[in-house]
């Protein structure tokens, strides 16, 4: 028998194994599957919570559209009658002391036309001006492994970039744009400015693919995304087996097999190994000075996460509005806050607000936060919002989530250091690979899509065995 043991149980762990059951219902020789998380529940930074009417995300709150690669698994798993959409809105930024509208018809903040440029209120006329010599400027020297930060501020401007995109880009990816590289970040601007010669023509020129599906930008599921782990759960019951709740300690090299060391003493024999752990715990699992240069280049960075339910409608929120990023010369402690009851329908029965604010690690106060207790971090969110939407309410509920470097952060040297564990891996534990968010993109999509390569990886090795 072939046993195959997956260390994590979150979404790249468990497309791991829903995908390798799938690819070795065929084997020759049987396949034991087996799943071992340290949490007692599933999902990793999938976790869906209820408190009342609300239904919150304390981790990832939502799916990209355009990355379709989901779509097969949505279908074999029967959830497309449960998807709900985003409701459209604007989004904003706090700056000045008030609320600016992002432009229409821009992607992450980078202008999709000149209209977009000319009515940006973020940016200057200087700066709008400073942005025209992405029409004419020709690319002579980047490449995807260089600084999106860098890229942009070339062709499209200091200012630009500094009041209007790195916001809204440096929320998304978690990182300092001049520290994140093209490849990790947005590939096809640097292709869309090598064919069209700007990065605002390509943009203009692909805009029908880019906003495919309109303003239904992000999709859930009608009660939570931990849908997507308890249904795949449901799937592979009795056929993998879940050892929750039990942390593994460390992997032990047994000639050709490799056993696995829980906390609880059981030592778990394996063929194959899957990490589908942060970088830190696969680090410490292997024990291997070998590899210990290369994870200490890797970086985490941290986040917490403040859900406030309040007895008042959401509609007194800004008209058509669904959340803001703060800018670095903001003075609210968030660095952004969602309108979860007003972008997310399904997260709050009748309407009444629920908002959601992020800190993260990126800003100086956060070292301060992180020594806080619940009830003093919902002190600190409840004035964000009172200076930020002029709301003065007592919340009704609320939620506190601390995610202590557990969030990846690609820096310009991440490709060539993964390059240089997965070589390393090959000669030190063969048949152990690393998979997850921590090596090759952190978006639920990218997790499910390493998920599929993984298991297709390990079941063309037990068919060529």
């Amino acid at each position: 028998m072939t046993t195959i043991v997956i260390i994590g149980g979150g979404v790249t762990g468990m497309s791991t194994a829903y995908y390798l059951n799938q690819y070795t219902r065929g084997a020759q020789s049987p396949v034991r599957l087996v799943v071992v998380e340290g949490s007692r529940e599933l999902g990793g930074k999938i976790r869906t919570t209820r408190q009342g009417e609300y239904i919150m995300e304390s981790g990832a709150d939502s799916v990209v559209s355009r990355k379709t690669n989901m779509d097969p698994l949505l279908e074999e798993l029967s959830l497309q009658e449960e998807l709900v959409y985003n409701a459209t809105g604007k989004s904003y930024i706090h700056v000045d002391g008030e609320l600016k509208l992002i432009p229409k018809d821009s992607l992450f903040g980078i202008p999709m036309t000149i209209e977009s440029l000319v009515s940006s209120t973020l940016v200057s006329t200087e700066g709008k001006v400073e942005a025209l010599k992405d029409f004419y400027t020709p690319n002579t020297s980047f490449t995807k492994q260089d600084s999106i930060g860098r890229f942009l501020e070339a062709f499209l401007g200091k200012e630009l970039v500094e009041k209007q995109i790195a916001p809204v880009l440096s929320g998304v990816y978690s990182g300092d744009l001049m520290e994140l590289t093209i490849a990790s970040t947005l590939p096809y601007l640097l292709d869309y400015k090598n064919e069209h010669g700007s990065i605002m023509k390509g943009l203009e020129a692909n805009r029908s693919i880019l906003q495919k599906g309109g303003d239904r930008k992000f999709y859930s599921f009608e009660n939570g995304l931990s849908t997507l782990i308890d249904r795949m759960e449901e799937r592979l019951a009795g056929e993998v087996e879940f050892r929750k709740g039990v942390r593994a300690e460390r992997i032990d090299r047994m000639d050709d097999r490799y056993g696995v060391i829980l906390a609880n003493g059981e030592t778990i024999e394996a063929d194959h190994i899957v990490l589908g752990t942060l970088h830190t715990a696969a680090q410490s699992l292997l024990g291997a000075e070998q590899l210990n240069a290369d994870f200490a280049e890797l970086r985490n960075s941290s986040l917490i996460s403040v859900y406030i339910g309040f007895d008042v409608p959401d509609g007194r929120l800004p008209a058509d509005g669904t959340g803001f990023i703060t800018a670095d010369s903001s003075k609210l402690v968030c660095n952004a806050c969602t309108w979860t009851s007003r972008k997310w329908e399904h997260t709050s029965a009748s309407s009444r607000l629920l908002v959601r604010l992020f800190y993260k690690s990126s800003k100086p106060a956060y070292e301060k936060l992180s020594r806080m207790t619940d009830a003093e971090l919902l002190t600190v969110a409840v004035q964000d919002v009172k200076d930020a939407m002029g709301i003065d309410a007592a919340p009704i509920y609320y939620d506190v989530t601390k995610w202590n470097d557990t969030m990846p952060n690609y820096h310009i040297r991440h490709p060539q250091i993964v390059a240089s564990l997965e070589s390393k891996m090959e000669q030190l534990f063969p048949n152990v690979l690393l998979a997850g968010c921590s090596y090759y993109g952190v978006g639920i999509p990218d997790c499910v899509a390493n998920g599929e390569r993984t298991a297709r990886r390990i079941a063309d090795r037990i068919t060529l065995a």
